[in-house]
């Protein structure tokens, strides 16, 4: 069973110093069940921010966050989370099999079970003969794969990606986001995918979540009307791909500027 991710109203303000920074105004909006949804908009407009609050890691000023119809308060049990920076959240004295099983340690799982979920996480990623491996062995594309797999093993009913692939080389991004979407087909699991990289976002996503710059709003809600089926060598040049693109890039100039927010979740025309 997979849950929705329903976002009311959030608001975070830093204080600290003397200082006072609104990094999140006022921030509505719904992850659907089982949907694939990407988060663009300016840089410095809080999406990190929102992401941590959404995972429990940093508490909202005002608003909440709520997964399956129950509050966010803090790390929730059915909730995985993929960081940019993967070198950090891999201990590089353990293992790759060890690394992924780390966070079943707090559930109540035999061993046995523990081992068949690291050894499917890993099959699903491509990395089935690389248990024995250390991350300090393996290229970057493979240590986020691990990160991933981490996050699979655990089960979760949502996943929470803050540009996973900001690090990678182009090739291994891009077998990535196919990664990325084959996973969500086969699975089903929520995801929350956060990117600066606009082409990312649509080829990525069911939809995108544009925001305003900072204090952050959503700018637009923008459903992507691609087929299911994509591929890096064809949905990237199509005629409705580079549409969207436009669009996306569009919203996000127009965010800069601080121009109305439009929140549409209509896509544009054909």
């Amino acid at each position: 069973m997979h849950a929705s991710l329903v976002v009311s109203g959030l608001r975070k303000v830093y204080e600290g110093s003397g200082r006072r920074v609104e990094a999140v105004r006022d921030l509505t909006f719904t992850v659907d069940a089982g949907e694939l949804v990407c988060l663009v908009g300016p840089s410095g407009c809080g999406k990190t921010t929102l992401l941590k609050c959404m995972g429990g890691l940093l508490t909202p000023t005002s608003g909440e966050v709520l997964l399956a119809g129950r509050r966010v308060s803090g790390p929730p049990p059915g909730m995985a989370f993929v960081f940019q920076e993967y070198g950090r959240s891999l201990f590089p004295w353990m293992r790759v099999g060890e690394n992924v099983e780390l966070p079943l340690r707090q559930k109540k799982l035999s061993r046995t079970r523990r081992r068949e979920l690291v050894a499917d996480a890993l099959e699903s990623v491509g990395l089935a003969d690389a248990a024995g491996a250390y991350p300090w062995q393996l290229s970057g594309g493979m240590q986020q794969r691990v990160a991933i797999a981490r996050a699979l093993a655990y089960e979760p009913e949502v996943l929470l990606m803050d540009e996973p692939f900001a690090a990678v080389d182009a090739q291994t991004r891009a077998d990535l986001e196919d990664l990325v979407r084959r996973l969500w087909r086969q699975r089903g699991i929520t995801i929350l995918f956060v990117t600066h990289d606009i082409d990312e976002a649509v080829y990525l996503g069911e939809r995108v979540l544009i925001l305003s710059a900072s204090p952050t709003v959503v700018q637009e809600q923008l459903k992507v009307d691609l087929p299911e089926e994509r591929d890096q060598l064809h949905t990237r040049v199509a005629p409705r791909f580079a549409e969207l693109r436009t669009h996306v890039y569009e919203q996000i100039q127009a965010a800069k500027r601080g121009e109305p927010v439009t929140k549409t979740d209509t896509p544009p025309p054909r």
